[in-house]
């Protein structure tokens, strides 16, 4: 067993999950401080989501046909360049909205990509590794709510301290290194034993791989109920955390309590995850489903009520736990029940609608409780991720979970 291989995967994806999660914070401060205007700082956002759209549904065949090791790598090294270019450009010449767009737009082609070529590699540190599927990625989801919760606080003090733009150093810092630690992983781990074998101009293999992707996001049920649930949960919690908490917060006059609740979420996915990591090998899969979904309604139930605020704090909490919980589990199946030679297109896609679900979910969110009370968006919020749940809970993809899985995870080469 190589036991380095799962540290460097887990360092990295943390680093990089951390990275994420500052940027998250301090990007738009940069923009509102150097631009003063609001508008400025919505219009980078909205400048980032097709190229984000379009790269996480293109650079799902480039993963697909060159080494995971490598396209993980680059991706994170695009994500870290972007960054760094901004207080280069800040010293040389002073900041702009363009120079915003056009290095938001450089970074969200690394942002997608990065997350898919990460977890289409994931496989291959299994195989050469030895760890159990349950171990690491309970692991990782555990890492990635301390990432979560860490980031805001960091860019906090980071902006507090340096100020926005030299915090932007510290951002790049951490997708960098994330490559650096990557590269530790042998090259050979991250090689396909064999490619996708098409034929054609390279405009007709890009779009028949790409139909490729597709077609198995739609044929394998297991794959699109996943999609179906992952999207609806994303919405929601974007929603949640992005209109309906805040404007809750702001009626009882107590608007610092947004990021204890989001906290709570995320002490909770830590603890559902390291769970889930240490005892997922154990017991039922279907029994795991069943708690992490259960678990998950309750939360949003306690949550609808707002009757008190520790009363929403206790149902962020269950929330995350479950989400922990459930959302290692889904992990571990994908790893078995995505094809390893689609996975990097059928990752990118998901990962795309993923992307979309965000934007979406903050503006039904926000146009619900203009129109009809934030009492009325959180009930509907509610409805749409209970009834994601319930599918996943009741689709017959989701039923038999402890049979051999359909797909052979084994086409990754030796090291």
């Amino acid at each position: 067993m190589n036991r380095s291989l799962p540290a460097a995967y887990l360092g990295s994806y943390t680093l990089s999950a951390l990275g994420n999660s500052i940027a998250g914070i301090v990007l738009p401060l940069v923009v509102l401080q150097t631009t003063g205007s609001a508008l400025a700082a919505g219009t980078v956002a909205a400048a980032t989501i097709v190229p984000a759209v379009l790269a996480g549904l293109f650079m799902g065949v480039v993963i697909d046909r060159i080494n995971r090791r490598t396209s993980s790598v680059l991706t994170d090294v695009v994500s870290g360049a972007a960054m760094l270019a901004l207080p280069i450009v800040d010293i040389l010449t002073g900041l702009t909205v363009g120079w915003f767009i056009l290095f938001g737009i450089i970074g969200a082609i690394g942002d997608i990509p990065g997350i898919t070529a990460r977890e289409a590699l994931l496989p291959a540190i299994i195989r050469h590794s030895g760890i159990t599927a349950e171990r690491i990625t309970g692991t990782r989801e555990a890492l990635g709510a301390v990432a979560l919760l860490v980031g805001p606080a960091v860019a906090g003090v980071l902006v507090t301290v340096w100020g926005g733009t030299t915090a932007l150093w510290i951002t790049a810092a951490t997708s960098l290194t994330a490559a650096a630690i990557t590269l530790a992983i042998p090259h050979a781990v991250g090689t396909l034993s064999k490619k996708p074998t098409v034929q054609g101009t390279r405009v007709g293999i890009v779009r028949q791989q790409l139909r490729e992707g597709w077609m198995e996001l739609w044929l394998n049920k297991f794959v699109l109920v996943t999609t179906v649930l992952t999207v609806a949960a994303v919405a929601a919690i974007a929603g949640l955390q992005g209109i309906i908490l805040p404007l809750y917060f702001t009626e009882i006059e107590r608007p610092g309590m947004i990021g204890v609740v989001m906290s709570a979420l995320a002490a909770g996915s830590l603890l559902g995850g390291g769970l889930y990591a240490a005892a997922g090998t154990r017991g039922s899969r279907r029994a795991w489903l069943v708690a992490g979904v259960m678990g998950s309604i309750l939360g949003l139930v306690i949550m609808a009520t707002l009757v008190a605020v520790w009363v929403l704090l206790a149902g962020a909490f269950v929330l995350g736990f479950s989400v922990g919980l459930f959302g290692a589990l889904v992990g571990v199946l994908s790893i078995e029940r995505i094809p390893e030679l689609k996975r990097g297109r059928v990752l990118g896609t998901q990962n795309t609608f993923v992307t979309a679900a965000a934007p979406m979910g903050i503006f039904l969110a926000g146009a619900i409780a203009e129109v009809a009370g934030i009492h009325t968006a959180l009930v509907v919020i509610t409805a749409v991720w209970t009834l994601g749940l319930l599918t996943m809970l009741f689709a017959r993809s989701m039923r038999d979970l402890d049979s051999a899985p359909p797909v052979d995870i084994s086409e990754v080469a030796d090291a």
